[in-house]
């Protein structure tokens, strides 16, 4: 049945096989695109309680005079207030462009301040702390290459008693390894992905997500498949960071936020997807999808949307890996849960984010592309209708809901007869009339499976004034044709 009618259609060019073949080519393009895709940027951490009691002091440009006698008086101030005051001073001062600029072009000035980093008085190196992290902060280069000979030494403090100082060390490296591809070289032969490894035991949540974010921005370097990743992979970080996304009480938002991107990255990578596969990410992200979902409906805690996206992104981008295949990974997705938490959290998408509407529906294309089960799934709980919905939200959303439904439809004359005509055919009607061509032609090829394997559906859809819809379109003569030619195999046929 499958090769006679595909032979029938074959003088129009568009068999299913070639159908298949044109989607997943695009998909393959999508796919690279939100490889590439990265979210590089910087964090600045400021104590709460300095910011109040600072509050209403504006930081000032100072030149290099007031900067030199900052930096003597942390040195040899007589007394440990007067040394910390100056640094308190020189620190609000490096808020402002200017003062970072003025502060690099002195002489000994990085050097004054890594020899006060590594005293033995612990609120000098605090403050020592804090004014590197404002420098790291920069959006100028070559404040942040200044910063070189003080990355070894907030390497080394990961390793020290002090969560706060920690912290700070953890968002000052995360800010200089996005910026500076020196700093990277310098620290990955001093071991900073051994030394990421041993944080990430650490009981305090502060540190968690600061290691989070220090390590995702060392994943997003344009050499880590090559450098990076292989030894990340090859360390302890990977099931930690499973671990960390287990749905369960101790599971906290902002730390499974920042692990959940740095997976994105790892995966994106494709290094070595089967390893993760065979740790469990599939499970643990299914059931993580499950948990968001249960989530959303109790609690109407702003930021679930942060995650969903990565854990959208990361099951997306395994389920088409092979070894996802290999090691039954799909079989731990193939539950109607997983298709029911996602139509869960595409409602709650489409109140709070409609932005990130597409990657939810991206994930339900994978999951329905070569599955039939998912598949029966969407008709089974009466899902159609609602994903028909999302068809006005934008021309990107209506092309991800046509694919998918492509994907059920060329599972067979059984799905397709459970589609048509019911609402789909007025939705098709106007889809249409788009001017997005690429909304066209996704439509046109659900209606070449429909017809296909609906004998009766081109005759209904011509009967609905599908032909005038089509007559709209600037590619009306070869609509015209396409249409008319499935009329003829699905009534000669």
């Amino acid at each position: 049945m499958w090769s006679r009618q595909r032979g029938r259609l074959k003088p129009l060019c568009c068999g299913v096989e070639e159908l298949r073949c044109r989607r997943r080519e695009r998909e393959a393009a999508l796919r690279k695109a939100r490889r590439e895709q990265q979210l590089v940027s910087k964090r600045l951490l400021r104590d709460e309680a300095l910011e109040e009691a600072e509050e209403g002091c504006v930081a000032m440009i100072f030149g290099e005079a007031e900067i030199q006698q900052f930096l003597r008086l942390a040195q040899r101030g007589t007394e440990e207030k007067e040394r910390e005051g100056a640094l308190v001073s020189l620190r609000r001062g490096l808020q402002r462009p200017e003062t970072q600029q003025t502060f690099i072009r002195l002489e000994g000035s990085i050097r004054t301040l890594v020899g006060l980093l590594t005293s033995n008085q612990a609120l000098l190196q605090l403050e020592a702390a804090r004014c590197l992290h404002e420098l790291s902060h920069s959006e100028q280069s070559a404040v942040v290459e200044a910063c070189l000979p003080a990355t070894s030494y907030l390497l080394t403090y990961l390793s020290g008693h002090s969560s706060d100082f920690i912290e700070l060390c953890l968002y000052t490296l995360g800010n200089l390894i996005v910026e500076s591809e020196a700093v990277r070289r310098q620290l990955l032969p001093q071991g900073i992905v051994p030394a990421l490894a041993a944080c990430i035991q650490s009981p305090h949540l502060t540190v968690l997500e600061a290691l989070g974010y220090a390590l995702s921005q060392l994943l997003q370097a344009k050499e880590a498949p090559e450098k990076i990743i292989p030894s990340v992979l090859g360390s302890t970080l990977p099931q930690h960071m499973l671990q960390l996304l287990q749905p369960g009480p101790k599971l906290n938002l902002g730390v499974a936020v920042e692990f959940a991107w740095c997976l994105h990255y790892i995966i994106c990578s494709q290094v070595n997807n089967a390893l993760l596969i065979t740790q469990g990410a599939l499970s643990t992200l299914g059931l993580l999808l499950l948990d968001l979902a249960g989530a959303v409906q109790r609690t109407e805690d702003a930021g679930l949307e942060l995650l969903a996206c990565p854990v959208f992104r990361c099951l997306s981008n395994l389920l088409t890996e092979a070894a996802a295949e290999a090691v039954g990974g799909q079989l731990q997705l193939r539950d109607e849960r997983v298709v029911a938490a996602l139509f869960i959290l595409l409602q709650f998408l489409l109140q709070k984010q409609p932005s990130l509407l597409p990657e939810g529906l991206w994930l339900l294309n994978n999951l329905t592309a070569n599955s039939p089960s998912f598949c029966t799934s969407l008709l089974s709980l009466d899902l159609i209708e609602p994903l028909l919905h999302l068809l006005s939200v934008s021309n990107v959303v209506s092309v991800l809901v046509l694919t998918v439904l492509c994907n059920v439809a060329e599972k067979g004359p059984a799905y397709c007869q459970r589609l048509w005509p019911g609402p789909l055919l007025s939705s098709l009607l106007d889809t249409l009339a788009f001017s997005d061509t690429e909304v066209v032609g996704q439509s046109l090829e659900l209606l070449q499976l429909l017809f296909l394997y609906q004998p009766g559906a081109a005759q209904a859809f011509l009967q609905q004034s599908g032909l005038q819809a089509l007559q709209r379109h600037e590619e009306v003569a070869q609509l015209q044709d396409r249409v008319h030619a499935l009329q003829q195999t699905a009534l000669h046929g």
